[in-house]
C-alpha cells in the first residue's frame, strides 16, 4: 500500500480543502494521473498520484479540509482493489427470502440512509445538518443524492406537522421572527476562496491608514489613437490593443517619480521596491483574483497586453498558478468593464497602492471660458496607505498617470 498526500503548495499555503474527487476507490491510476483537486486560498491544484495501482481507500471526502502532509488516499500498488471487510461480505450475503420480503416500514433508519446514493459532500452536509439522507429528494436520473439536494431540504416542508401550526408556537416569539422565519431561504458554503478574500479585505481595512483621492480623465485622444492603431496592431501582435496596457505603462511611470506608492511596510521598515510587478485584479466565479504581471516596466504594449489575456484565461479557467498570484507591487482594478461610474477600491495588502478604473462616460467638459465640448470622461481612483503615503504624494501620482493617458503619446518618451 503507498500514501498520496497533500504536498507543499507554497510558502504561504498550510492547507486547503477537497474540491472533487477525480478518481474513484476501485479506479485503476498511473503514476502522474490527476487523482484530487484541492481549492486553496488562492488557486485550486490538482495532486497527482506518485504511484501506479488501484485506488483502494479515500481518506477524507469532498469538502473536507486537509493539511500540507495529511494523508487523503491509499494506493494499491499490487493492481488489486482490497478484498471487501468481513462486515462488508456479510451485508453483501444473499438474504433469506424471509428478510428479503421484510416491508420497508420496518428497515431500521439507519440501515436505510445507509443504502441512499449521495455524494461525500452531500453525506457531509447530512450529517452536519443532521438531515436524514433517505428523506431528501433528488432530480438526479440515476437516484444520487448531491449536496444542492441536502443544501435546498427543507425538513420542515418534508414532514406533515403532527400538531397544528399555532399550537407548536411559543407565545413569546415575535411576529416578525414568525413572518421571516416562514421566508424561502438558501443556505451556500462560502468557498476557501472566498472566506479568504473576506478576511483579508476586513484585515486590510482594519491595519492600514486607507484613504482615496480621485481624478478624472478625458480620454479622447487615447481612445482616438487605439482607433488608428488598433487594426495593425493586432495584425502584427496577434493581440487587441486595450486600455489596460496604456494604464499599466502610465502607473509604471508615475510609479517611479512617486517610489512610496511601491513599497511596504515590514515592522518599522519602509521596503521599496526597485522593481515593477503590476497586479491586475480579474472577477472570476470563485471571486477576484489579481495575477501579476512581471517586470512590466520592460515590457512594450503588445507583450502588456498578451500577459494580461493570457493571466485572465487562466483565471477564468482556474489554472492560476501560486506563482502567478504572488509579489506585486501596485495593483490596478477596472470597474468599468461593469458598468461602475465611481469606487474606492480596497488595497491588496501588504500594497500600499491601488489603482481603480472606472465607467468612460461622455460628459460636457469645459474647454475654456468660452466652449463647452462632449468628452469621454473616466473617474480614476487611487487609494492608499496613508501611513508611509501622504496626500501630496497620492495626488502627484494621480495626476501623473492624467497627464500620460491624455497625451498617449508621451508614454513612449518614459523610461
Amino acid at each position: 500500500m503507498a500514501e498520496i498526500k497533500v504536498p507543499e503548495l507554497a510558502e504561504s499555503i498550510t492547507e486547503g480543502t477537497v474540491a472533487q474527487w477525480l478518481k474513484q476507490p476501485g479506479d485503476t491510476i498511473n503514476k502522474g494521473d490527476y487523482v484530487v483537486e484541492l481549492e486553496t486560498d488562492k488557486v485550486n491544484v490538482e495532486i497527482i498520484s506518485e504511484y501506479s495501482g488501484v485506488l483502494a481507500e479515500l481518506k477524507a471526502e469532498e469538502g473536507d479540509t486537509v493539511n500540507v502532509g495529511d494523508t487523503i488516499a491509499v494506493v494499491s500498488e499490487g493492481g488489486e482493489a482490497p478484498a471487501p471487510k468481513a462486515e462488508e461480505k456479510k451485508e453483501e450475503a444473499p438474504q433469506e427470502v424471509k428478510e428479503e420480503a421484510k416491508p420497508a416500514d420496518s428497515i431500521p433508519a439507519e440501515e436505510n440512509k445507509q443504502r441512499t446514493i449521495a455524494s461525500p459532500a452531500a453525506r457531509k452536509m447530512a450529517r452536519e445538518k443532521g438531515i436524514d439522507l433517505s428523506e431528501v429528494p433528488t432530480t438526479d436520473p440515476m437516484g444520487r443524492v448531491r449536496s444542492q439536494d441536502v443544501a435546498n431540504y427543507d425538513p420542515n416542508q418534508a414532514k406533515p406537522a403532527a400538531q397544528p401550526q399555532a399550537a407548536a408556537k411559543p407565545a413569546s416569539k415575535p411576529a416578525a421572527a414568525e413572518a421571516n422565519s416562514e421566508k424561502p431561504v438558501e443556505r451556500i458554503r462560502m468557498s476557501r476562496r472566498r472566506q479568504t478574500i473576506a478576511k483579508r479585505l476586513v484585515e486590510v481595512q482594519q491595519t492600514s491608514a486607507m484613504l482615496t483621492t480621485f481624478n478624472e480623465i478625458d480620454m479622447t485622444n487615447v481612445m482616438n489613437l487605439r482607433k488608428k492603431r488598433k487594426d495593425k496592431f493586432q495584425e502584427e501582435n496577434d493581440v487587441k490593443l486595450g486600455f489596460m496596457s496604456f494604464f499599466t505603462k502610465a502607473v509604471v511611470a508615475a510609479l517611479k517619480r512617486s517610489p512610496l506608492l511601491n513599497a511596504e511596510i515590514d515592522g518599522d521598515q519602509l521596503v521599496l521596491k526597485k522593481f515593477y510587478d503590476i497586479g491586475i485584479a480579474v472577477s472570476t466565479d470563485e471571486g477576484l483574483v489579481v495575477p501579476v504581471v512581471r517586470d512590466a516596466d520592460r515590457k512594450n504594449f503588445a507583450e502588456i497586453e498578451k500577459d494580461i489575456m493570457g493571466l485572465g484565461k487562466k483565471a477564468r479557467d482556474n489554472k492560476l498558478a501560486i506563482s502567478d498570484l504572488q509579489g506585486g507591487t501596485f495593483t490596478i482594478t477596472n470597474g468599468g468593464v461593469f458598468g461602475s461610474l465611481l469606487s474606492t477600491p480596497i488595497l491588496n495588502g501588504p500594497q500600499v497602492g491601488i489603482l481603480g478604473m472606472h465607467s468612460i462616460q461622455t460628459r460636457p467638459v469645459a474647454i475654456d471660458a468660452e466652449r463647452m465640448e462632449n468628452r469621454p470622461m473616466m473617474y480614476v481612483a487611487l487609494s492608499y496607505d496613508h501611513r508611509i503615503v501622504d496626500g501630496k504624494e497620492a495626488v502627484t501620482f494621480l495626476k501623473r498617470v492624467k497627464e500620460l493617458i491624455e497625451d498617449p503619446e508621451s508614454l513612449l518618451f518614459e523610461a
